[in-house]
């Protein structure tokens, strides 16, 4: 299977749940090609963009295991190429 290209949406609202988030993130760093976060303080929410140069399973298995933390809410879409 090729790798593929894709990006990943992620909004936190439980602050509770970064430290997870982030240790995800740092476990699938290899693949991660950019990643910007925008703190939201007035609603108390932090929107994280993600981008990936990886197999599609391990793009749905990061995707999937970021969608199980309480508080988080995830979106991945993939690059036609």
């Amino acid at each position: 299977m090729d790798k593929r290209i894709a990006h990943i949406g992620i909004i936190v609202e439980d602050s509770e749940a970064v430290e997870k988030l982030n240790s995800l993130l740092h476990e699938y760093g290899s693949y991660i090609i950019g990643r910007m976060g925008i703190p939201f303080r007035e609603k108390n929410i932090n929107i994280i963009s993600i981008v990936l140069h990886a197999k599609q399973d391990l793009i749905s298995s990061l995707s999937g295991k970021l969608g199980m933390l309480q508080g988080v809410s995830v979106k991945t879409i993939y690059s036609k190429k």
